[in-house]
């Protein structure tokens, strides 16, 4: 049986792997992917953490950190093909491109 640790180390590096990918890239769409790696990170020590205390309290938590990362989808996506549809090359300087 595979033990809480096992679980909690994979989301670090999941984590560290996310955070390292956001700070050195510039494509907003690996930047987005990034976050949302970071986001899957977190959920996965929640549910380890819950598991092993016994308690829903993980689970309710996993719930509405995916309901946030729906609501980042739908805005991030957005905002990232807006920017994409202007300039095809476009990096996460280039975020004025948006004024009008």
């Amino acid at each position: 049986m595979i033990g809480y640790e096992f679980y909690l180390v994979l989301s670090v590096l999941l984590f560290s792997t996310g955070a390292v990918g956001l700070l050195v890239r510039r494509n907003p769409l690996v930047m987005f992917m990034c976050v949302e790696l970071m986001l899957n990170a977190v959920n996965l020590a929640f549910v380890a953490f819950g598991t092993e205390l016994g308690d829903l309290g993980g689970q309710l938590s996993v719930f509405f950190v995916l309901v946030v990362a729906a609501a980042e989808v739908v805005v991030g996506l957005a905002i990232i093909v807006a920017i994409m549809r202007r300039r095809p090359g476009a990096t996460a300087d280039d975020l004025s491109v948006l004024r009008g």
